[in-house]
C-alpha cells in the first residue's frame, strides 16, 4: 500500500513595461515561487547562461539543493537506525547540465560529496556504506533519471 502526498507551488510572473515575449532574448525571467503553507516566497530567475539574474535562485540550483538536502535527511535517518551519532554534515554537491543544439537539455550526472563527522571511530565503515541505503530511500533521488554519484568522506571527532 502506498500513501499519496500532494505538494503545491504557485509561480507568478509578469512582463516588465517595455518588454515583449515575442523576442525570447529580451524579457525578464525573474519570477516568484510561493510554496503552499510557506510564508516567504522564493525569488527565482533563469540561470545566468539562459539570460537570468545570477543573484537569484534558478531551477537548476533548486533541483541540486533538493537532491542534496533529501540525501542528507535520508542519511541522518539511516544513521539513527544504526545508532551512529552524526556530529556534522556538509555537502558540496555538483551537477552537470548539458544543453543540445535545439536548446533542450538535461542533467547528465550529479556528484554528492558529503563530509560527515561522527562520534565513534568503530562506525566509520558502516557510516560510509549507509550512503547507499540513504540514496535508495531519498524521494528526490528516486525521482531522477540521471546517475547520482556519492563521494563521501567520514571524519571522527
Amino acid at each position: 500500500m502506498s500513501i499519496k502526498h500532494t505538494f503545491k507551488a504557485t509561480v507568478n510572473w509578469n512582463i516588465n513595461e517595455g518588454q515583449s515575449t515575442l523576442n525570447p532574448r529580451t524579457f525578464s525571467r525573474n519570477h516568484e515561487v510561493l510554496i503552499d503553507s510557506k510564508a516567504t516566497p522564493l525569488q527565482v530567475s533563469a540561470a545566468k547562461p539562459f539570460r537570468g539574474d545570477d543573484a537569484l535562485y534558478n531551477p537548476e540550483d533548486l533541483l541540486l539543493s533538493a537532491l542534496t538536502s533529501c540525501h542528507m535527511m535520508s542519511y541522518l535517518y539511516v544513521c539513527a537506525q544504526n545508532n551512529i551519532e552524526v556530529l556534522s554534515y556538509t555537502d558540496h554537491a555538483e551537477g552537470d547540465l548539458e544543453v543540445n543544439a535545439s536548446g533542450s537539455g538535461s542533467f547528465k550526472t550529479v556528484r554528492l560529496k558529503p563530509v560527515v563527522t561522527i562520534k565513534d571511530v568503530n562506525q566509520r565503515e558502516l557510516a560510509l556504506r549507509l550512503h547507499i541505503e540513504a540514496n535508495s530511500l531519498c524521494f528526490i533521488a528516486n525521482s531522477c533519471n540521471f546517475p547520482i554519484a556519492h563521494k563521501a568522506l567520514i571524519l571522527v571527532k
